[in-house]
């Protein structure tokens, strides 16, 4: 059994949740907060603000591959932007305690990342499809590939088996594909990464015309300037930061680690695009 094999059969089917079909805004908001996609983040307060301090302090892990950052922004303003990009306020005074995400926003991105998609599909354009959370997301983006697949884009899988040593670790980096869907593996299982590395040996081998990635996926493709459309949660600023320079538009701001199955709020906000 491959790595991919077996990843995919620690995963949930998806079941008609995801199949496309009207849903009212409501129901979709209420759900996303059933799944905790919304509602109280799982990382807290202290979590955002080491983050961002990591930012600030250059820590490649927190760069997500882009240079620029932290830019003109100090800590406030990015805690502004993580606020504004959640739809929630954050209290600059506290130090401690729960970050909340409003799932409104979260359905608006995911209806612009929609109405992208649709006419990528329309134009016949290559879209690529990556994350570096293998568990989380894996879901969400499986069920993008079918609706693109379906629907005339050209989903591209560059890359494919590429493998590279990194230091002292004891095992080759691979990249490999479920279905459309690029993966970090570690020849064993996916791995959940921050790294732009295996996007840059993508983009080496193919240059998609649209993306659709979260963490250094999404970071390496935007440095590159190719249009993307990514995932960020409140702890990784990144690419909140990097729409705030301008530098890309659609910016999913969600709990990006809970249950996979209850992404499907998000799947059914896009496909009503199509």
């Amino acid at each position: 059994m491959d790595v991919i094999e077996a990843h995919v059969r620690r995963l949930p089917a998806l079941d008609d949740r995801w199949t496309p079909r009207p849903w009212a805004r409501e129901e979709l908001e209420a759900a996303l907060v059933e799944g905790e996609v919304a509602g109280i983040a799982t990382h807290p307060l202290d979590n955002v603000r080491a983050n961002i301090l990591m930012l600030l302090d250059g820590d490649p892990d927190k760069l997500f591959g882009l240079s620029g950052l932290p830019g003109t922004f100090g800590f406030d303003d990015i805690l502004d932007l993580v606020a504004a990009g959640a739809g929630s306020p954050i209290d600059h005074d506290a130090r401690y305690g729960d970050v909340e995400i409003a799932p409104s926003p979260i359905v608006d991105a995911c209806a612009a990342m929609g109405e992208r998609l649709a006419r990528a599909c329309v134009d016949g354009e290559r879209v690529l499809l990556a994350t570096g959370h293998p568990i989380g997301l894996a879901l969400l983006y499986h069920a993008i590939d079918g609706l693109l697949a379906a629907s005339g884009a050209r989903v591209i899988t560059p890359a494919q088996g590429i493998r590279w040593r990194q230091g002292h670790l004891p095992h080759d980096w691979m990249i490999d594909h479920w279905g459309g869907v690029g993966l970090l593996t570690d020849g064993r299982e996916p791995r959940h990464t921050h790294w732009p590395d295996a996007m840059e040996r993508m983009l080496a081998d193919e240059t998609p015309d649209l993306v659709v990635a979260d963490h250094g996926f999404a970071g390496a493709t935007i440095e590159a300037g190719i249009e993307t459309l990514s995932i960020a949660d409140v702890n990784d600023p990144a690419l909140i930061m990097a729409r705030a320079q301008g530098r890309t538009d659609v910016v999913v701001v969600m709990d990006d680690h809970v249950d996979p199955v209850a992404y499907w709020p998000c799947f059914q906000a896009l496909a009503a695009a199509f």
